[in-house]
């Protein structure tokens, strides 16, 4: 092969994965977004509801609206009784979850790319070019910071901290008093990553998030080293959107167990103090997973709802009933396990054996982040900006 030919080569090949990379970043900004991965048509329509004989009673306690999403995922988050949401145009709302009365709305100067994250008294959101905002419990806005990078996951508020992550690989630790930048983690790139939120969460005295390449890992909280790092799952097949395989949504932690799933790769639980893997089995999840004592709920990518040990990965159960109904993020919440749909459906599953018990609508456009529990009440963030309350009885 000459030089020239050999330098055509590369650039191709470079040209191929800028091409590959524009599929899943620009045409698609990530499956946790709602839309089909890299911009590819659904073939498969989605499966037509069918009527609920509700054993489990729900009812509607108020809505709020907060305003659109737009291209992102606004995630509500709960602290205590209290709700924190956000929207596109730069609302950010602090909502008390009993009665849906908005305890305070602030505003800020440009728009939010991120959903809010709150410990109830600092409360974090990150807006266009890495600006990043925090507000107090009266919702006052006491810092902003730029941190020169994309931010599409919620900022983790806790302990003295704000920690931020960019689309670059980047995580900071920024003072939650004053924004100061307090550590930064940073590791490199992979050739291709999904264009999406990535959760983080505290767990004992690390924090917990997934990476790019399938890896899951804890930071510890006082200087960001990484403490360990695990593969949940490895890359597989020829080209780099066949090896796209990262880890989804929020890692969910129970005790001393941590578990994850991938896209394209693998659901699996691991010890959290090491990362030493405790079981494992292959599985596709564009959305992540939700816990309780027992059990791991996931949907796969055609939508369908699986229920797996948590001690051994064994399957418990399967609901197919919802099948390409692009379902967004579970959560589990008392007898049930719960997630929204593209059409504003949110659908109320038995823990026990996964069928349907209760069914509620809302605005009619998509529910893409996972519901969340504040107080006695779930609440669930439309993409159309409205916030919904229902308490099951």
């Amino acid at each position: 092969m000459s030089l020239q030919q050999a330098a055509a080569k590369r650039s191709t090949h470079r040209v191929s994965r800028h091409v590959a990379r524009a599929l899943t970043a620009g045409a698609c900004l990530g499956v946790l977004a709602g839309c089909s991965l890299f911009g590819k048509e659904n073939k498969h329509p989605p499966t037509e509801l069918k009527p609920v004989a509700a054993t489990l009673s729900v009812k509607q306690a108020w809505t709020v609206d907060v305003g659109k999403s737009g291209e992102y995922v606004m995630a509500p988050v709960a602290s205590g009784n209290n709700v924190y949401v956000s929207s596109r145009s730069g609302n950010v709302m602090a909502i008390d979850g009993n009665s849906g009365r908005t305890l305070w709305k602030a505003k800020t100067d440009v728009d939010l790319t991120s959903g809010p994250g709150s410990d109830g008294s600092v409360t974090a959101v990150a807006g266009e070019k890495g600006v990043v905002y925090a507000f107090d419990a009266s919702g006052k806005q006491v810092w902003k910071k730029q941190v020169n990078g994309e931010v599409l996951s919620a900022p983790l508020v806790g302990n003295g901290l704000v920690i931020v992550r960019t689309t670059d690989t980047r995580v900071l630790g920024l003072d939650a008093q004053t924004g100061e930048r307090r550590w930064i983690y940073q590791r490199s790139q992979t050739p291709l990553n999904l264009r999406a939120a990535m959760g983080m969460t505290f767990a004992g005295d690390g924090v917990v998030m997934g990476f790019p390449g399938g890896k899951l890992g804890v930071l510890a909280p006082g200087n960001g080293v990484l403490r360990w790092e695990s593969a949940v799952s490895y890359p597989k097949g020829v080209s780099e959107i066949e090896r796209l395989n990262d880890v989804t949504g929020q890692p969910a932690v129970n005790g001393r167990q941590v578990c994850a799933t991938t896209f394209q790769g693998r659901i699996a639980c691991l010890e959290l103090t090491n990362g030493q893997p405790q079981w494992g089995k292959d599985f596709s999840s564009p959305t992540g997973v939700a816990q309780d004592d027992t059990s791991l709920f996931a949907s796969d990518e055609s939508s369908t709802v699986y229920a797996f040990d948590r001690q051994n990965g064994n399957e418990r159960w399967k609901n197919d009933q919802l099948r390409y109904r692009t379902l967004g993020a579970p959560t589990a919440l008392g007898r049930s396990v719960v997630v929204g749909d593209y059409d504003g459906f949110v659908h109320f599953l038995s823990r026990e054996d996964g069928q349907i018990v209760a069914r509620m609508k809302t605005d009619g456009s998509a529910i893409s982040a996972a519901p969340v529990v504040a107080g006695q009440t779930l609440v669930v963030q439309t993409r159309d900006g409205d916030v919904y309350g229902f308490v099951p009885n």
